[in-house]
This record gives structure tokens, sequence and C-alpha cells, in this order.
């Protein structure tokens, strides 16, 4: 419930796709994210086709009266109709099909968050998990997320069947689906005696599919934008992939919970088993070209120069302490489960009406991506992120008025102000989160922009994972179970507070925190694309 504690697939693709200087960074370098969810703002210009401007030219100059009206008639507007289509659907960009399988990629990963709410069911009363280990569990469900620079160096140096990017996708796409498969089938009756340890191998792999398939899929855009002459593409191709992501979550954060009330989690995981199925088919229809043997062995001298260079950077003080601040700052413990089994066996919430507060908390982040850019832009990125650490504290110690049910008294219905204060947390979330990755793009130095933008998105979500096995540890210490919740108000205090102790260190943001996003708006252009061999290190 803490205004920092958002799901970071969604966190990173509503920063991406609606920041205008990280989405021109994250253009030549990679993203993060999270599993699973979340437009864009930023600036077409139109481009009149050349074969136009010839024919425009001519006509001018013609003696036939009717010449003109009737190829502007008869001519102009269809393709001026088509490019209106064409802007306002594909930002500009030729709808080839690659395009439209690079975009499908990105639905499909914002779309497996239908599965969120059923995972957790299927964990929670299935198989009958506590807090303390439901959320242990979703910690360790995350680690595959923390490793993504080890995929990119894989799909990079060692190409598969002679490809880099499209056998990755497939191989991916494949596993993920009969891992949803089995979990939907119940792995067709060979596991009965060790159906748990089963359904956590099944969700750890389906994880690492989704975050190898995020990793290739990044690789992709960023070579494609490199390698495009139209500046629609080296402009837009980011945030059109970002913009289905976010059509896929949104759809998925609804449904996720509605599906529940008329099937079992089972049964959802057998439905979304088709999408990472999608991926492999679509992955056919990726434009790339078998590598040499000679290519790979270049590749894999890169890799080896990049990790020298990556470890020569990383030691600087300018670099450590930065990251070593945005590590604590999001390793903060989170009571989150504790919190979910709380709603769900206390106040008798359902996944449907669970489905609705995650569709209205993630339209509400999109509210936060407003104001920040809006009001916050040209605010120092550490005066930024100490405000809404003091603001989200009494926000977050808000929950203690539902815990104790003291918002009965004051005649607020449960289900309002659970969606009263998630909405307004959600709207803090995103004006805390977005100014840690501008700065996180900001401590990348030209020469190894893709890899430690990469990595410091890894020990990101490396600190989100200990957070919450901290808090899950919490919940353990302090007895809070699914019925006993008599010490969830101290959990959710201890959790709250303790997000106040990295402003001991805000400190190492001297310098680089010191600038707002506008500024640094203005150092852009000096950022220099990533190197071929690094341009897919995720």
């Amino acid at each position: 419930m803490m205004a920092r504690k958002r799901s970071l697939g969604t966190c990173i693709a509503l920063a991406i796709v609606t920041c205008p200087y990280t989405a021109a960074f994250v253009a030549r370098t990679p993203r993060q994210w999270t599993p699973p969810s979340t437009v864009t703002t930023t600036r077409r210009f139109a481009q009149i086709p050349q074969e136009d401007v010839v024919i425009d030219l001519a006509l001018q100059n013609s003696t036939e009266p009717n010449l003109l009206s009737t190829y502007t008639t008869n001519e102009k507007q269809p393709p001026a109709f088509m490019d209106k289509v064409k802007d306002a659907i594909f930002l500009g960009i030729e709808p080839t099909p690659e395009i439209l399988a690079i975009m499908t990629i990105y639905f499909v990963e914002g779309a497996l968050g239908l599965a969120r709410l059923a995972q957790t069911f299927l964990l929670k009363d299935e198989l009958h998990l506590g807090p303390a280990e439901l959320s242990a569990l979703t910690g360790i469900f995350a680690l595959p997320w923390t490793v993504k620079p080890i995929y990119g160096f894989i799909s990079d140096g060692f190409p598969l069947l002679g490809y880099r990017r499209r056998s990755y996708l497939i191989l991916a796409g494949l596993v993920g689906a009969i891992s949803y498969f089995l979990l939907g089938s119940n792995f067709m009756g060979f596991f009965d005696e060790n159906l748990l340890q089963a359904t956590i191998a099944s969700l750890l792999v389906s994880s690492a599919c989704v975050a190898f398939s995020d990793v290739v899929a990044d690789g992709i855009v960023v070579q494609e934008t490199r390698d495009s002459n139209d500046p629609k593409v080296a402009g837009g191709l980011q945030s059109l992939c970002w913009g289905s992501a976010a059509i896929g979550g949104l759809i998925s954060a609804y449904f996720s919970g509605s599906l529940l009330e008329v099937m079992n989690p089972r049964d959802v995981f057998s439905l979304t088993a088709i999408l990472p199925l999608l991926v492999a088919t679509i992955a056919f229809f990726v434009n790339e070209s078998p590598m040499q043997e000679e290519s790979t062995k270049g590749a894999v001298e890169g890799i080896q120069e990049q990790v020298s260079t990556l470890w020569s950077t990383v030691k600087e003080p300018s670099i450590w302490k930065p990251a070593l601040f945005l590590f604590l700052w999001q390793s903060t413990p989170t009571s989150d489960g504790a919190f979910l089994y709380f709603m769900t066996n206390d106040l008798h919430m359902g996944p449907e009406f669970l489905g609705r507060v995650r569709l209205v908390t993630a339209a509400a982040g999109l509210v936060g991506v407003w104001v920040y850019n809006t009001f916050l832009k040209t605010v120092p990125i550490k005066d930024v992120l100490f405000w809404s650490s003091i603001i989200s504290t009494p926000l977050g110690l808000s929950t203690l008025l539902l815990i104790t049910h003291v918002n009965r008294e004051m005649g607020i219905p449960d289900g309002a102000f659970v969606f009263g204060d998630d909405v307004a947390l959600a709207i803090l979330g995103q004006v805390a989160f977005l100014p840690t990755l501008v700065l996180a793009a900001r401590l990348c130095p030209p020469g190894v922009e893709a890899v430690l933008f990469a990595t410091l998105m890894s020990i990101f979500n490396g600190a989100s994972t200990l957070g919450t096995e901290i808090g899950a540890a919490l919940t353990k210490v302090l007895g809070v179970t699914e019925s006993d919740f008599t010490n969830l108000g101290l959990l959710t205090f201890i959790c709250n507070i303790s997000s106040l102790y990295p402003l001991l260190f805000i400190g190492w943001l001297d310098g680089v925190g010191s600038e707002s996003e506008a500024e640094m708006e203005q150092h852009a252009h000096s950022i220099d694309l990533p190197d071929k061999d690094s341009s897919s290190i995720q």
C-alpha cells in the first residue's frame, strides 16, 4: 500500500512511454520492468511523402485549369486520410508485418497480467499458503527479472540455430505456453504428491520466459530504432511498443479478477497459455538474417569488452553512490501480501472487486505521470524524491483506518476507502518513481549506456525482491496469518516508517540528483547510440 511499492512492470512501462527524456534515452537503451501493466506524450511531425511534393510542384506550373482540382479531389484525399490513421494509431510509422509483430509481443507482455490474480488465489485458496509464504514466493517469482543482462549476453553472444532474436522468442513462447498449460491442467495428475513444488517451478519458469522474451523484444526495438532512416521510427517506436503493452495491461487488469468469478484459477492459466504461444507464432514475422560464425565470435568478444568496461564504470563513486541509494529506496519492506489476505478474508472482497481496483489504480498511475510531467519536471529530482517520501508516509499509514475499521465509524464504506486510498497512492507512486528512472538513465555514461541501464534496472528489481522477502519475514515474526490480523496494523506501521530511512543517504544524489528532468533534457543530445553489440543487452 506504500506509494513507491508499485508493480515495476507497470511503473516502468508508464515511465518510458510518457516521460520524454526517458523515452529518448531508452530508445537507445533497454528497460526494466516488472511484470505486468499501461501512453505516450511524444511530439509528432507531419511528414509529406516526396512523391507528393514532386506532383504538387508540377501541378502548380500546369496550364490545365482542372488538373490541380482533379488531383486534389480524386488523388490527394485518400492518402491524407490514411496518413491520419497511420499517425493516430501507429504514430506515423509504416505498419509493416515486422512492426505489427513487435507490437503484438509487447501487447502480450502487458496482457499476461491476466493470470496475476489467478496466481494469488491458486496459492492462497487451493494450495492453502499463508500471507508470509505467499509474500516469500512472490519475491522468488521475481528473481528471473533481476538477471536480465545475462539474457542479453546469451542472446547476443550465442545465437540459437543461427538467430539471436527469432529463435529465442519462439523458445521462450513455447516453454512459457507449456508452463501455463501444465498449471491449468493440474500437471495432468503426474505431480499430485508434489503439487506445491511443481506449481512453484512452473510459475518460476513462466516468469523467466516472460523476462527473456522481454529482453529479446527490447533488443529488436533498439536495433530497429538505430538502423532505421525514418525519423518517426527513431522517435516513436518505443512509444508505440509501450502503448501496446499499456493496452494489454489495462485490458487484463479488470479481467484478471472478473474471470475468477466464473472459472477457477487453473482455467485462467489455461486461457493465458494462448498468449505466449502467440509470441512464438508472431516471431516468424521478425525480420532477421542468420548470423555467420565470424559475427558470433565478434559478438562474444564485444560482450567480454562490455563486462570489463561495466566493472570499471560502476567502481566510480559518481555511479555506485546514486545506484546504492536507488537500491535502498526500493528495498524497504512491504505488507502487501498480508493486506491482500485482510481484504479477502476479513473484508470479504472478491476477485472481481480486486480486478476493478487494479484497473482503477493503473488509470490513476497515468494521472500521476501527467502530474509529474506537467508540474514537477522543473523540480530537482532529489527534492521530488524527498517530498514524495515524506507525503507517502501518512498516506500509507491511512490504511490503519481500514485495518481498525475506523473508516466505518466515519461513514466511509470499505470499498470506497480502498479505492480512494489506492488511487492516491498510485498517483504519488508514479510521481515518486519517474524521477528514479530518469536518474538511472542519467547515470549511464556514453559507451555502456545499454548494459549499465539494464544492470541498474536489474538491481532495482533485486531490491524490490529483497523488500518483499523482508516483508514476508516480518509477517511471519509478527504472527499475521490468513485468519489472525491482530498485528497487521503494527506490520503496516513498520513498513511505512521504514520507507523513510533511505532519506538519511539522500546526500549521495548530490550532483546528478540536484538537476531537474528539464535540465537533463538539455543534455540528452549528448547521449550517443550504443554499439551494435550492446544494443540488445537488457
